[in-house]
């Protein structure tokens, strides 16, 4: 071979090369990724642990799913390839936000596959609440994100009561959560009846300093009620010193408690955390036990300008009362613009009518005994008869002997006021 030949020869192998060069750096092209701009309408189904997507068909072969905890990077997640335009994730976990991406897959030749993708973002709903006791109130479910800032659930919602129960000026934060698809069901003015699996909790704490919220809470209990078939199951959850979480507790504590008030005043406690017995003392009713709160009458308070059992009918959650004028509320022990019989009566109502009424601790089947339920007439009350004892009993923190019986380490005080010129002007 000459050598005109073999430079020709040569320089033809040169050009080859780098056309085939050039040729694969197309193809590895054409298979690189590229962001795909066109939006790709999805309807999302999500649970818990599962999210049910569904896009049109842009006239795809199949699909590539790439998905993962928002902020995966992208290649790093998990695929599943379909030929359908929806797919179902299972396995997710709970409260959860994801980052997924749908690629159409277009093939324009053989071996060459053109790609496009787009993200887009879900979170997966909370888990149900837990309908039996767990060792930590974070298990329970009861609420979301950060414990300590007792955000209810998404499953339940919290309610306010007209005259609250006194507890050494503890705060506290009250909730219910309904099985999903039920409701409660008025019977009168009373306790609504709750289904099974119903959860109701409520979280006693002080604010560091009431004038300035910032500084924040000192959480102390949470108290769980939870209906199982038929019956009213008791747990007590205490806080831990972190504020983190709040494990499952029978036996009972003492802890001390210092708060500042609204008017810059500095109150020591030492605040008593019931044991399961405690409990049941208070929550029962002729030996069955039972909740004491939420019944309709109590709950009856203009919220936001709005009746808040007239939106919990509205929203499904009450059921069985089409008007609520027809539910008798409880008075505000507080409104100055009622008589002092009607404060003193809806306060002794809800702070000690539990015990003092049929069926409970103090009175059981006595009918010459105190009834301090507010729809007893006095003279069936037998306040007048008792006056002396409830002055001598209210007054003092005796332990055994002063009232209420249980929950309660220092009178209230405001409450004082109002009761004693009351009880005494009945001589």
């Amino acid at each position: 071979m000459n050598l005109n030949v073999a430079t020709q020869m040569k320089k033809i192998t040169v050009l080859l090369a780098l056309i085939l060069i050039v040729s694969c750096q197309k193809d590895e092209q054409a298979l690189e990724p590229v962001n795909h701009t066109a939006e790709i309408p999805l309807d999302q189904t999500i649970t818990d642990t599962t999210a049910f997507l569904e896009w049109d068909d842009v006239n795809a072969t199949s699909y590539i799913v790439e998905y993962g905890i928002s902020g995966f990077e992208y290649g790093t997640g998990t695929s599943v390839r379909t030929i359908e335009t929806s797919i179902e994730l299972t396995g997710l976990l709970p409260d959860t936000t994801y980052d997924f991406y749908v690629e159409p897959v277009f093939r324009e030749a053989q071996n060459n596959i053109l790609r496009s993708r787009t993200i887009r973002r879900f979170t997966t709903m909370m888990a149900p609440v837990a309908t039996i006791f767990r060792p930590n109130l974070s298990q329970m479910r009861l609420f979301r994100g950060t414990l300590s800032n007792l955000t209810p659930s998404p499953y339940a919602f919290e309610y306010n009561l007209n005259t609250p129960l006194y507890t050494d000026y503890a705060l506290k934060q009250r909730l219910i959560a309904l099985p999903l698809g039920t409701s409660m069901t008025a019977n009168g003015d009373g306790l609504p009846d709750f289904p099974d699996n119903t959860v109701i909790a409520k979280t006693f704490y002080y604010n560091v300093d009431d004038r300035n919220l910032t500084l924040g809470k000192n959480l102390i209990e949470t108290r769980v009620m939870i209906k199982m078939n038929g019956n009213w199951e008791f747990g007590n959850y205490i806080w831990n010193e972190d504020q983190t979480d709040a494990v499952l507790d029978t036996t009972g504590a003492t802890t001390p408690i210092t708060w500042i008030d609204i008017e810059g005043t500095s109150h020591n406690v030492n605040y008593e955390i019931p044991t399961a017995e405690d409990c049941f003392t208070c929550h029962q009713s002729y030996n069955v036990s039972t909740v004491i709160g939420p019944k309709l009458r109590s709950m009856s308070i203009d919220i936001n300008g709005v009746n808040q059992l007239q939106n919990m009918i509205n929203k499904g959650i009450l059921t069985n009362v089409a008007d609520v004028s027809s539910i008798r509320a409880l008075p505000n022990w507080e409104d100055t613009s009622l008589t002092d019989e009607t404060r003193v009566r809806a306060y002794l109502d809800m702070n000690c009518a539990h015990c003092h009424s049929f069926g409970g601790f103090h009175t059981f089947n006595y009918y010459d005994a105190l009834n301090l339920t507010y729809e007893t007439s006095f003279d069936d009350s037998h306040i007048y008869n008792m006056r002396h004892s409830i002055l001598s009993r209210i007054q003092t923190s005796i332990e055994d002997y002063s009232m209420p019986y249980i929950g309660v380490t220092s009178p209230h005080q405001e409450a004082l006021d109002l009761i004693v010129p009351y009880l005494e002007s009945l001589e």
